[in-house]
């Protein structure tokens, strides 16, 4: 276990430090080029995963379905959202319409659609809040989300550990119990309430600490769905890409649900 963490905290120190740079200083256009680079390597996990299930994804159109997705978050005036899923569903529908022409082609046809359109809609569009929010809101906004997230798992993690009974989700996340959750929940507060000291001060109290316990349970929502597709393949991670953490995928799976609901928390709720 000791040795696990280590090398999870080494990985974690590699991402994590570029990462500060990239959102502290870098410019929105190569966030928003990293944020891609996320997506696109997280969407090919997911790809294989579907593959192993022989699901067949048109990969080449699912990737540029999952950008031009990207592409609206960037260019939200002259390329806004609804175009966007227009053009990406009338370019699948060519596409299948182009390509299917056995009678061999067609028990696959509705997995294939479905795994290859839902694939790039469920990490493309949530993972491009992140580029929204800093666009929006500035770098300290993107630092409570991480705060509420870190701080929250660390404490779903040693709840769990040291006094977690009851399963929360069996089949997805057998290790994962409602003692856990609840330590993460409170966790996610306190990382709410230190983020919003030191960094939003101009936000109201129960504002933030609401948000924090919100958008850790939609985290802990997250996390198990990702999880169902692994567990339907039969493997433990997404990938080994990253030492300790698993693959793409298993790294930005809490923030697949938490980033979207933070972003309308925020701007619906706290004026």
């Amino acid at each position: 276990m000791a040795m696990n963490l280590l090398k999870r905290f080494r990985t974690a120190l590699l991402l994590l430090v570029p990462l500060f740079l990239l959102i502290q200083y870098g410019s929105l256009l190569l966030l928003f080029i990293v944020t891609q680079a996320f997506i696109l390597a997280a969407l090919l996990e997911f790809y294989n995963l579907a593959q192993r299930k022989k699901l067949h994804p048109a990969v080449p159109l699912g990737l540029t379905v999952a950008l031009i997705i990207s592409l609206s978050f960037y260019f939200q005036i002259s390329f806004p959202l609804d175009l966007a899923f227009f053009g990406a569903f009338l370019l699948t529908a060519a596409f299948y319409v182009i390509t299917f022409r056995r009678v061999e082609q067609l028990p696959y046809f509705i997995p294939s659609i479905a795994v290859t359109f839902f694939g790039a809609l469920y990490v493309s569009f949530p993972m491009n809040f992140l580029y929204l929010i800093k666009l929006e809101r500035g770098a300290h906004f993107v630092y409570f989300l991480a705060a509420v997230i870190f701080l929250g798992d660390t404490g779903a993690y040693f709840f769990g550990k040291l006094i977690g009974r009851h399963k929360m989700t069996p089949l997805a996340s057998p290790n994962k119990t409602w003692e856990g959750s609840i330590g993460g929940i409170a966790f996610a507060v306190l990382g709410a309430l230190a983020g919003q000291k030191l960094l939003l001060s101009e936000v109201g109290l129960r504002e933030a600490l609401a948000c924090g316990a919100l958008v850790h349970a939609a985290a802990q929502l997250s996390d198990p769905l990702e999880s169902l597709f692994k567990r339907a393949v039969g493997i433990k991670d997404s990938s080994n890409f990253l030492p300790g953490h698993g693959g793409f995928l298993d790294r930005i799976d809490s923030l697949l649900l938490a980033t979207p609901l933070f972003y309308y928390f925020i701007k619906y709720f706290w004026k």
